[in-house]
Formats: structure tokens, sequence, C-alpha cells
């Protein structure tokens, strides 16, 4: 179905959800509102987790809403054709979605108060993540191994365009206070306690007894077999295969797909790229 990717002001996107006009309306007309909690990440960086997360945050730990509403409705992606429908029409404060770069984000968020969680994701791993998702998936140009896909991701011409581009643009908002880092290792390592900070972020108190229920329920275990988390219930000609498209949920695992000559280049990229940039905001070895 999809040969290629839609590409849109010079970044490339999946087709099927993507639409210029709405990219355009996106930018230009969704309007932030200061009560809005705004979930960033480039694509395959924990971003269906961190949804959980909030989403049982808000409820307390009860799986009602995570069990009964699908997640690009709970959390929409205001970039997606159908997201940007669904968080036009939310009523009070929204929870919303999106891969977009900073650039293209919309630009009412500028005088906007709303807070905006950013989680990040070695990115050798989120190639790993990204090879095996695009093949699962009839959206974007399908590539033909994890070197391929390598490849593509160093130049930036997967979907929504260049990892570094997209993290050295948020990263400009860090020291915001209402910016809030996260990392995908950090958040494996010790998520009780970043669940804890995600919570004095948002000025919200949860009881013991509920943060262990949100523990429970947004665990990779609980989420692969619900079926309102784990994208089983998108529409099949999307899906090359039904399996769930929730693989490993790990970190490190690019150590069993990049040779070592692959990951020398990645890294030395990596450096050229981010150099100016402290390297405590990069959590992983």
């Amino acid at each position: 179905m999809a040969e290629d990717n839609l590409w849109y002001e010079g970044i490339p996107f999946p087709r099927g959800f993507y639409k210029p006009e709405i990219l355009r309306k996106a930018r230009e007309e969704f309007v932030i509102k200061d009560e809005d909690v705004l979930i960033i990440t480039f694509p395959k960086s924990g971003t269906n987790w961190l949804i959980e997360i909030l989403c049982l945050i808000h409820s307390k730990g009860d799986t009602k809403w995570v069990q009964s509403v699908p997640n690009w409705e709970r959390s929409p992606w205001i970039e997606a054709e159908n997201g940007f429908a669904i968080a036009t029409k939310k009523e009070g404060p929204r929870l919303l979605t999106s891969h977009l770069p900073i650039h293209l984000f919309p630009k009412s968020f500028s005088s906007s108060k709303a807070k905006v969680i950013y989680l990040i994701r070695n990115p050798k791993d989120v190639i790993v993540s990204g090879y095996f998702f695009w093949n699962s998936v009839n959206l974007a140009k399908k590539p033909k191994s994890v070197e391929q896909y390598l490849e593509w991701f160093m130049e930036g011409t997967v979907p929504y365009g260049s990892w570094f581009d997209h993290v050295r643009g948020w990263m400009s908002m860090r020291e915001r206070e209402n910016f809030l880092l996260l990392s995908y290792e950090e958040l494996k390592q010790d998520t009780e306690g970043n669940i804890e900070k995600i919570c004095q972020f948002l000025g919200k108190k949860v009881e013991p007894e509920e943060l262990s229920l949100i523990l429970k329920n947004s665990s990779f275990q609980a989420m692969k077999e619900n079926k309102m988390s784990n994208f089983s219930m998108m529409k099949s000609h999307y899906l090359v295969h039904k399996n769930p498209l929730m693989r490993k949920g790990v970190t490190g695992d690019w150590k069993n797909h990049f040779t070592v000559a692959q990951a020398e280049a990645f890294d030395k990229l990596f450096q050229e790229k981010m150099a100016d940039l402290p390297q405590e905001l990069f959590p992983w070895e």
C-alpha cells in the first residue's frame, strides 16, 4: 500500500493517517490550551507507554478508561487526520500526543502554559524498534534490513525526519518550567521514581496504593494484553500481520542487531551532531 513516505516541508511522514492539509492546520490553526498536557516523542521512543502511564495517573490507577478507549482517542496525535479531529472536539484539559519536530508544532504553543513531557530514547534502540515497526505496518517505506534503516536514519529520511534535529529542537525548551525531559532508559530503570516525578510536574498527588496500581497496569505485559493499548484494533489493511505491534519493550536490544562497525559509525555521527549538548542529557551507554 505505502510504497513511499509522504513528504511535507522537507520531512517524510507515514502515509494513511497523514495529509498535507492537516499538517498545515496543526501548525497554523490548532489551539493549544494552558491546561493541556502534551506528550512529545520521536517515534519508537516509548510513546504508548507514556500515554498509558499518564492515563493511569489521571484515573488514579483505575483501569476502566485504559481498557475501554483506544489510546489514540485517549491521547490523540494532533498531526494525524483522525487525531486532529478528536483533539479539536475534546473539552476540558486534554492529553495530547505528537511526534512533530518543534518547527512544525502548533504556533499557539509558544504563548501557552501547556505542560510538555518530552521522552527520549537511545537512538540505536529507536533504530531497531523502527526497523521492525515500519515492516509491520503498511504506512511507510519498508527497509529491507537493519543496515538500510540505519542508513536512512543517519540521513534523516525516516518518518518524521532527523532524530538529531528533533531532539535538538525540543531540547531548546529544557529550561522552561512547563517542560519535563524524561528518558526511556531511566523510566525502565526506576519506573516508580519517574512516575512520582511526572506527578510532581503535573501537580498531581497519588497515594501509595494508587501508585502500585499505575505501575502494575502500565507494565509491558499488561499493555500487551490490553487491546486498547497494543494496536491490535488498528484496521487490518494497515497491518502486515495480526500480531500486536508491541515487540520487546527493553533497553539495549541494538546490541543484538548492530555490527561493531555500524555502532562505531553511529557513535561518531552522534558525537558530531550533539557535541554542544551536555552528555548527561543522554543517560545511556
